[in-house]
């Protein structure tokens, strides 16, 4: 037979041809398994919490509209859709936090961090940064109409928190010198007045306001105590740190600010009181100042009708601690 050049697939002597091998095959997830698998994650889902940062103010929602890679151009629609997230996410039983979206803190967050600001990743990670910083609310299942003022709310209680933190570590610099008691008394002396106060004008619902005078703005911190019940009264918090803050500011700083009360107590009429900063404490007002105040308008200097039902009394006087 003639040789064709081919080599013969029979073995040569001496070589012996090694065993085939065949690679075990896959065997793809059962239904059991699969089914196991997602409610696993499911489960996990729950464990991991999820933030919200929320457009607000329209004007801050047309400043995104220049960005191609931000889907929405009606606030409307985005709202809705919006809202139709946060339930999505507490049906799955996702604790889930916002907070508000502030386009000129965003353009500086991502220069600072050299990020593309018309990507989404970018502001995925602004979100992330703005839950760290606090200023959030807890989703509960309210209505976005109720829960957009009060995420404002709360991100100007948070703004106001940051200055008057950051004018109460001035009021302890002397040149190049620090000293950091200046601070501190300031806000133990707030806290001490504060107490003063509440205990002062006895059980009820109380709401107060203080305005300190600062830089040429004025910081206002609104607070309520609930002391209708014995023992300490419950302060709603962080308000109630800002509120010392914002006191402890206007001592520091020996500004010419004041405090009102505001007490509603059941079947009797509400009542108002008032005191001012003074020399480091709180000089109650008398009953005239606290009409004037409460009925004069603090823009346009006119007078202003008094509340029905509500009564005006002069400030406590409050006991300075050493």
């Amino acid at each position: 037979m003639a040789h064709t050049g081919r080599r013969s697939h029979r073995n040569r002597p001496g070589e012996h041809r090694k065993p085939k091998t065949h690679k075990p095959k896959t065997q793809k997830p059962s239904t059991r398994q699969r089914t196991r698998r997602q409610t696993t994650r499911r489960v996990l889902r729950r464990e991991v919490p999820s933030t919200v940062a929320l457009l607000a103010d329209e004007r801050d929602f047309a400043a995104m509209r220049h960005y191609a890679s931000f889907a929405f151009d009606d606030h409307g629609a985005y709202l809705r859709e919006m809202e139709g997230l946060l339930k999505a996410l507490a049906a799955k039983g996702v604790h889930t936090t916002i907070a508000l979206f502030d386009p000129v803190a965003y353009e500086e967050f991502c220069a600072d961090t050299r990020l593309d600001p018309d990507t989404a990743a970018s502001r995925t990670r602004y979100t992330a940064e703005l839950a760290v910083a606090g200023g959030t609310v807890t989703y509960e299942g309210q209505p976005i109409a109720r829960l957009v003022p009060r995420l404002i709310g709360v991100a100007e209680e948070q703004a106001t928190w940051e200055y008057a933190t950051a004018l109460l570590s001035r009021a302890g610099h002397h040149g190049e010198c620090r000293d950091d008691t200046t601070a501190r008394a300031a806000f133990d002396r707030a806290g001490a007045a504060l107490g003063a106060v509440v205990e002062a004008v006895g059980p009820g619902i109380h709401h107060l306001v203080c305005s300190v005078p600062a830089d040429g703005s004025s910081l206002v911190a609104v607070l309520h105590a609930d002391a209708r019940e014995a023992g300490s009264p419950k302060l709603a918090e962080p308000s109630g740190l800002v509120f010392r803050t914002v006191l402890a500011c206007g001592f520091a700083l020996r500004s010419p600010g004041g405090l009102v009360l505001r007490t509603i107590v059941a079947d009797s009429p509400e009542t108002v009181r008032g005191w001012a900063l003074q020399d480091g404490w709180l000089r109650p007002l008398s009953e005239a100042e606290v009409f004037t105040a409460y009925c004069t308008d603090a823009e346009t200097g006119e007078p202003i009708p008094p509340e029905h039902g509500v009564e005006y009394r002069a400030g406590i006087p409050l006991s300075r601690p050493e």
